[in-house]
């Protein structure tokens, strides 16, 4: 569990008020397991809505819409942030409706799973059309570094220095084009995400190993090894990759027998990098 907290951390484990210092504008100069590998690969930080665990506290029912209890990842200390650096994803509409469909057939097959940040379980927003392109047309994210807490005094060197590193890097096409189910170090939790495996892989990695030279000037927790950029789409409780890549494996032969070869699931232009710490989004450039 110690593993799991370190590597996730927690989205609501920021300091009870929203009033940060602002940080410096100007340079201050001083996160798997993957169904298609053997070895077990960590997985990088889920989306933000998921930085925290997802506990029951007694039988989940499924045909509500009342969300699933959650706890912190890493404990409650003031003066500490949350703090969590990713590429910002919009799907283009063109894109929604084919990925909502195929969403749609594997949960037909696969039961309980979520929508990332999304209030509901996944068979309810598919029971409402315009809830459910509403949540899929949210921000998804890729994730340049763990989420880790931070002090306060530390906001204004790790901001400056992420902007000083990362100003210069230039627009790029990013190409999702593998879906592909991650399980976290415990277990605990499985994700249906697209993966970056052409386009936009090697100005990705460049990113995040910068930002892991920012981390390890201030001591934090660096990002690891051989990282897999991606977003998470969907995700369910407990270790289902076995069911999950099923249900996946089976709806991609029937696109092939089809015709429907997929070599790009869709393409987003890099637009910056953004982090969050506390409550409080940061542009970074």
């Amino acid at each position: 569990m110690d593993a799991l907290r370190a590597s996730y951390g927690d989205a609501s484990s920021d300091s009870d008020t929203d009033d940060l210092p602002p940080p410096c504008s100007v340079p201050a100069i001083p996160g798997e397991k993957s169904t298609a590998d053997k070895e077990s690969i960590p997985l990088p930080p889920p989306p933000l809505s998921l930085l925290e665990s997802i506990v029951s506290t007694g039988s989940l029912d499924f045909s509500t819409t009342e969300p699933v209890a959650r706890v912190r990842n890493f404990p409650h200390v003031d003066g500490n942030y949350a703090f969590y650096v990713y590429i910002p994803v919009i799907i283009p509409p063109s894109s929604k409706k084919e990925i909502g469909c195929f969403l749609k057939k594997v949960a037909s097959v696969v039961p309980n799973l979520h929508l990332v940040e999304a209030d509901v379980p996944f068979s309810i927003l598919c029971k409402d059309d315009q809830r459910f392109k509403r949540a899929l047309g949210r921000e998804f994210h890729i994730s340049l570094g763990r989420s880790v807490p931070i002090r306060v005094h530390q906001i204004n060197s790790v901001v400056s220095m992420l902007r000083q590193k990362l100003q210069f890097h230039k627009r790029y096409l990013i190409d999702f084009n593998k879906w592909e189910v991650f399980v976290n170090d415990d277990c605990t939790r499985s994700f249906l995400s697209l993966e970056i495996t052409t386009s936009g892989l090697s100005e990705i990695s460049k990113q995040i190993d910068a930002v892991n030279e920012v981390y390890k000037f201030h001591n934090l927790p660096e990002f690891y090894k051989d990282p897999r950029p991606h977003i998470s789409l969907v995700w369910a409780l407990g270790d289902i990759r076995n069911s999950l890549k099923g249900a996946v494996d089976g709806e991609l032969r029937k696109l092939r027998a089809g015709g429907c070869v997929q070599n790009r699931i869709f393409a987003s232009e890099f637009s910056g990098i953004e982090c969050k710490i506390g409550k409080q989004k940061h542009r970074i450039c």
